[in-house]
């Protein structure tokens, strides 16, 4: 069984669910998400330290609707269109991912779904509350 997680604080995106709960076991799939506000703006144009944030933000949203927090995260996937952004991911990841992280693969892409978009990170947690 299958569950939609949409948080109402999160832009909702027109072709895809932002989560998707999975029972029993209880996997989250968290979609790929960018550094997009509640409104669906570009957060922090030119800038991967503020759309990592921003991104990390979207994820703690999407987990705690689940039931979930960052410790519950098993598995990311980073993206970004240049390798020089990797310091400042790690930085601001640290902040979110502080006991434990998760299996981690980081992608240079040569661009996102946006040209504004520096950075996209799709996570699967599994909640087992």
């Amino acid at each position: 069984m299958k569950k939609i997680i949409q948080p109402k604080d999160l832009s909702r995106p027109a072709n895809y669910s932002p989560g998707v709960l999975v029972t029993p076991g209880r996997l989250l799939f968290i979609a790929g998400q960018t550094a997009l506000d509640s409104d669906g703006n570009v957060v922090g144009i030119g800038d991967p330290a503020a759309q990592t944030r921003q991104i990390y933000e979207n994820i703690g949203r999407i987990l705690a609707e689940a039931g979930g927090t960052f410790s519950d995260l098993v598995k990311i996937t980073r993206y970004m269109t240049d390798l020089s952004f990797k310091t400042e991911i790690n930085r601001i990841q640290s902040e979110y991912l502080k006991e434990d992280p998760p299996a981690s693969t980081g992608i240079v892409v040569k661009g996102l779904a946006r040209e504004a978009f520096l950075v996209e990170i799709e996570a699967v947690a599994c909640i087992d509350k």
